[in-house]
């Protein structure tokens, strides 16, 4: 039992690490890095930054359900990274730290969720069987 918690612990650091990053990069990206000239940076902020806030609080308290609705979040981030990826030849290399921040965040998010719900004996009830 004792690894399990080192585990869970360690899932919820990468998980952390990978949130954080983030929320960090990517105001650094938008507004200082490589500024849209389509996009104002209240506009950057609010698309790329809001969506990050949501599950602060949960995720600093170690709230299992939070960690697993995040993936839901982090998932713009994913399809943002590798559209420009596809896109934008010149962020290549800033599309691909988004898209190791966003694979951290959902890599330790989800095994964290799965870890820390089972330490707490929670579960996805399963449908019964009426026959």
């Amino acid at each position: 039992m004792n690894k399990q918690r080192l585990s869970t612990s360690n899932y919820k650091k990468i998980a952390l690490t990978g949130y954080f990053s983030l929320l960090f990069f990517m105001p650094l990206w938008l507004i200082v890095l490589s500024p849209s000239e389509s996009l104002s940076i209240p506009t950057s902020l609010f698309m790329f930054v809001l969506p990050l806030l949501f599950p602060l609080k949960g995720m600093l308290q170690g709230n299992p359900f939070t960690y697993a609705w995040s993936n839901f979040i982090v998932l713009i981030y994913f399809l943002h990274s590798l559209t420009t990826l596809w896109v934008l030849p010149a962020d290549r290399i800033w599309a691909i730290l988004e898209l190791v921040f966003a694979s951290t965040m959902f890599f330790g998010a989800s095994y964290y969720a799965k870890f820390r719900g089972q330490e707490l004996g929670l579960s996805i009830r399963k449908k019964k069987d009426n026959k």
